[in-house]
């Protein structure tokens, strides 16, 4: 087959279904709903072979500081014909030259250095069941009035606004908060995702009240199978396996473009996911 009759075109809703059975040959987790909440947060393309999806590229914009590209999977029958590498370019052209965030696999990892990106760190993804704890006293559910410190105080980890991402996750999600003198100090989210449920973003000002905020929602879903993905510099990795979640992958996380940072006392401990960073 000539790369020249398979057609790119726009990720619609009219897509996800077989972008979902796609992700499920690769050996992704993902429901219909977590393709669902990846397209209505970005923009995409498809490639089809006479209509049928064979290969998929997200674009999450965050405002105007940076993008991620994800859910970047090829049919198993087109690899290595250079097709990852045309989503690819679909996938930054819809970044509008912003900076680019992405968390590479072993195999996705040599074509992304060759388009630009650099290694700049390490996800670790620990999945399990978790014995009974209590929950921390110091840790309290999120109010709607707590939303806005929320947004602000993910932006201020991560970088970049992320007000979309937070807003939905509020929807079909809970929070967790630590509050200090009246101030959101740091949250956790918690949702459904694949198997069962994903514990993240996580921020917090320190590894200690990043643990209480995991252990909160640990406490609240004690018959769940949970995912958390952290990062290699959190420390948090022997913490989590002692809790009961494996670690069993993760990736490289990888940044094309430069994007200007600020001294932050809020730091990223837990991911929302591999896609969204």
């Amino acid at each position: 087959m000539q790369m020249t009759q398979l057609d790119i075109v726009p990720f619609g809703t009219q897509h996800i279904e077989g972008a979902h059975a796609l992700s499920r040959q690769a050996g992704w987790p993902h429901r219909l709903a977590d393709w669902e909440m990846a397209l209505a947060l970005s923009t995409g393309v498809v490639g089809l072979d006479n209509e049928k999806v064979v290969g998929t590229t997200l674009t999450t914009r965050y405002g105007a500081d940076c993008a991620t590209i994800n859910m970047v999977v090829v049919d198993e029958t087109m690899r290595g014909r250079g097709f990852g590498r045309r989503l690819m370019e679909a996938g930054l052209d819809a970044a509008r030259g912003m900076p680019c965030r992405l968390i590479a696999t072993r195999e996705g990892l040599p074509l992304y250095e060759k388009m630009g990106f650099r290694q700049v760190g390490t996800i670790l993804q620990h999945q399990g069941f978790c014995a009974a704890v209590d929950a921390p006293v110091d840790v309290e559910r999120a109010q709607p009035g707590h939303l806005p410190e929320i947004a602000a105080l993910d932006q201020d980890a991560f970088g970049a606004d992320r007000g979309g991402l937070i807003s939905y996750l509020a929807n079909i999600g809970r929070f967790a908060v630590i509050r200090r003198d009246g101030y959101v100090v740091g949250f956790s989210a918690i949702r459904s995702f694949g198997r069962g449920d994903v514990i993240g973003p996580v921020v917090a000002e320190n590894a200690e009240d990043a643990r209480k905020l995991i252990l909160f929602q640990i406490a609240a879903r004690r018959d769940a199978f949970l995912r958390i993905d952290t990062t290699g510099a959190s420390g948090l990795s022997s913490w989590l396996v002692e809790r009961g979640l494996v670690h069993v992958g993760g990736g490289t996380a990888m940044q094309r473009g430069d994007q200007a940072g600020k001294l932050s006392h809020a730091k990223t401990f837990a991911l929302a996911n591999q896609a969204f960073g």
